[in-house]
């Protein structure tokens, strides 16, 4: 059987790994109020981190990166380089808009970190470096990873690999359309900063 004919299979699987909300279900364990009843609203680490418990914050972060590296090795298990891609998507879009909290997710940053490092590791450094940058210039987590973002997709061309290119495109056009309202509050001069409570 062709591998490319497991790829809606792929797709599934990363899908299913990328929609487990670790936000949520950490934050439950740990009796805190609803993650999404505070801040942003967003399930991420970011917004974790307004509760003023760190462990659960960097817990999210592992979780959510995780999800995305498991599913993009999944993927190429099941389906070859083709299927790591398909299954980066399909992981990324399952934490935007998981099923099981009526698609309402997170913002996908630590996601889209994960499935770098699946797909092509040096990116996700690229990503971290530019991100720390920024986020030390400014303390806004969100101009942080949209800038970060824009700099992948660039890194891969420059590269020259026009497959991982035109994935990473979406993936960033995804995270400037799930920070819109981000993005609204920082032309607002509104936006919270990393490490401020809610």
């Amino acid at each position: 059987m062709p591998p490319d004919v497991l790829l809606p299979v792929a797709f599934v699987v990363g899908y299913l790994c990328g929609s487990v909300p670790f936000g949520v279900i950490l934050t439950r364990l740990a009796g805190t109020q609803d993650l999404r009843s505070i801040g942003s609203g967003s399930i991420g680490a970011t917004n974790v981190l307004r509760t003023g418990r760190k462990s659960l914050a960097a817990g999210t972060l592992l979780g959510d990166m995780l999800k995305g590296t498991v599913a993009v090795i999944l993927g190429g298990y099941l389906a070859g380089p083709n299927g790591a891609m398909a299954a980066a998507l399909g992981a990324f879009l399952g934490h935007l808009f998981p099923v099981w909290l009526k698609f309402r997710g997170g913002k996908g940053v630590a996601t889209y970190i994960g499935v770098l490092l699946g797909l092509f590791w040096p990116a996700a450094l690229l990503f971290c470096a530019v991100w720390l940058l920024v986020a030390v210039i400014t303390r806004y987590s969100s101009l942080s990873a949209l800038i970060a973002s824009l700099a992948v997709p660039v890194f891969l061309w420059w590269f020259g690999d026009p497959a991982l290119t035109a994935l990473f495109a979406l993936l960033t056009l995804l995270i400037f359309y799930a920070h819109r309202e981000n993005i609204s509050r920082l032309l607002a001069g509104t936006e919270g900063k990393i490490g401020q409570k809610a």
